[in-house]
């Protein structure tokens, strides 16, 4: 089943329950499968990998709005910022823990043959690659900062 077809089975759910929360997120992942898949040279398709960096990119952009709400003290605007991060994080595949993603990490740090931060863009390109839907990129770039800083 497509991540659109999901989406409207989850909304129909949601709109009998008569979930606010749900209903205003699925309604922002329906909108943006809508745009990706007219936008130029999409062909009226979504891959499974467009599809999750997309998801991605909703949950970023939500986690920095809710970072904002959070220093402003606006803790209505945060709570429904982190209503729609979860809703939207049930579409995305497990995220890795931090354990994990070290195992990885190192795995790929001793492939490249990096030593020092200045070989941090060699890992960088293919643990990106790797870890894809995975992980998210800061917490990537955070653990090889300091991985190669040993």
């Amino acid at each position: 089943m497509s991540l659109e077809q999901k989406v409207m089975t989850e909304l129909k759910a949601a709109m009998l329950a008569k979930d606010e929360a749900a209903l205003r997120s699925l309604r922002a992942i329906k909108a943006a499968i809508l745009l990706a898949k007219t936008s130029e040279g999409a062909g009226g398709e979504l891959k499974e990998e467009d599809e999750i960096k997309m998801l991605q990119k909703m949950v970023k952009q939500r986690k920095d709005s809710l970072e904002i709400f959070q220093q402003q003290n606006r803790p209505e605007l945060a709570k429904k910022e982190e209503e729609e991060i979860a809703v939207i994080e049930n579409f995305l595949p497990k995220q890795l823990s931090a354990d994990e993603i070290k195992a990885v990490l190192t795995k790929i740090i001793a492939e490249t043959g990096a030593a020092s931060p200045a070989d941090m863009g060699k890992v960088m390109g293919v643990a990106t690659k790797e870890l894809a839907g995975k992980a998210d990129g800061k917490t990537i770039s955070m653990l090889v900062k300091e991985l190669l800083a040993r």
